[in-house]
């Protein structure tokens, strides 16, 4: 069987498992949506905000590009931002990288053109503000494993400074941003930062640096 049908396949079952639990499942979606976060994260076929976060639908408004970046001129994300902030109310926006990001190693290595070679001029500057840090890691691994981290710090920061976030602090509205990464070696998710109407932003520290990992799991307290 061809893999495209496979996917419509898999539709059918997975919309009659949900309608054999709860048979006004889908009416209840055609009334509207009123999720508690966007997701903003990488285009990686590797990482489902939904299905590694079990969110169910209807529970996050969701934006990805390569590398999870924040740039001025992206109008489909600026558009996202707006609409999850100002009309869903949003109470708490994630940027999510993720280790091994193939944006951010290409970010490194240099050898790109065209689009992705101007898309990723925002990962440039994060690289050139953190350039001693990121280039001091001993492999290469964790080159890009740190550049992915203090990206997530930037991008968040520079989320923090839109004006939607602004006009949505301004007048009270309750939002919160997370920096978190995903470790695609074991599916877990790593809080780095956290920003508030609160937070002075000229001074958001850069996050711990990357724990390379050998050997048995740790536990989150480890991490």
């Amino acid at each position: 069987m061809r893999k495209y049908k496979q996917l419509l396949l898999a539709n059918k079952a997975w919309a009659n498992e949900l309608t054999d639990e709860n048979p006004k499942f889908f009416q209840r979606q055609v009334v509207g949506q009123r999720p508690d976060f966007l997701w903003i994260g990488c285009s990686d076929s590797r990482v489902s905000p939904e299905q590694m976060t079990m969110t169910p639908p209807g529970g996050m408004f969701i934006h990805r590009n390569v590398a999870n970046l924040v740039n001025d001129g992206d109008l489909n994300l600026l558009s996202a931002l707006q609409y999850a902030v100002l009309v869903l109310e949003v109470r708490h926006v994630i940027i999510c990288g993720h280790y091994g990001c193939g944006g951010i190693a290409a970010t490194l290595d240099g050898n790109t053109d065209g689009a992705v070679d101007q898309w990723l001029a925002g990962a440039r500057h994060v690289l050139s503000a953190h350039q001693d840090e990121v280039m001091g890691q001993q492999s290469s691994e964790e080159r890009v494993n740190r550049l992915v981290e203090v990206n997530v710090r930037d991008q968040l920061v520079r989320l923090a400074r839109t004006e939607t976030v602004q006009t949505a602090w301004a007048r009270g509205q309750d939002l919160f941003l997370h920096g978190w990464v995903y470790d695609i070696r074991d599916g877990h998710i790593k809080p780095l930062v956290e920003i508030d109407s609160t937070t002075l932003l000229d001074t958001v520290p850069r996050p711990d640096r990357v724990l390379m990992r050998s050997g048995p799991e740790k536990s989150p307290e480890d991490l």
